[in-house]
């Protein structure tokens, strides 16, 4: 619940603020995505080892950005990741960074896996998709993202 302070508000950092909004100097933010990635023509590249190195990767990348990595999980084709950033953080550029670094990653620490399915330099498929999470409540994501047909 958001006090008011006088006629100080919003230069007055509020202390009551919910731990869910993210502080900046001059903002409070909520903001958080789903966002999907797909492996180039949809080829299931992945198990739950190669998961698990992506996540890792991506959990790097998200940090280098100041983004939280809520919850990761995918299936055998494509990843969902929810994440939590602040407002200074452009999308398409943290998506660019986490879909580039990944793919290196994952070709020079599982090149054999990955070459099987995959040819040529691309991992993923160009396109991307990327949702508000406010739609729905984050809970529900969250157990959506849990529940996924993860590949043994």
């Amino acid at each position: 619940m958001l006090t008011t302070c006088s006629s100080q508000w919003p230069l007055t950092v509020i202390s009551t603020l919910p731990k869910q909004f993210g502080r900046g100097r001059s903002v409070v933010s909520a903001l958080n995505a789903h966002l999907v990635f797909v492996t180039k023509y949809r080829r299931g590249v992945f198990n739950d080892d190669l998961l698990d190195v992506c996540k890792t990767v991506m959990e790097q990348v998200c940090l280098d950005f100041g983004v939280s990595l809520i919850e990761f999980n995918g299936e055998d084709d494509h990843v969902h990741l929810l994440i939590e950033y602040p407002p200074t953080v452009q999308l398409s550029r943290l998506v660019n960074s986490l879909k580039g670094v990944s793919a290196r990653m994952l070709r020079t620490q599982r090149s054999a896996q990955v070459r099987k399915y995959l040819w040529e330099e691309h991992f993923w498929s160009p396109s991307y998709f990327v949702g508000s999470a406010g739609g729905a409540s984050l809970d529900v994501l969250r157990t959506y993202i849990e529940n996924q047909r993860r590949p043994s």
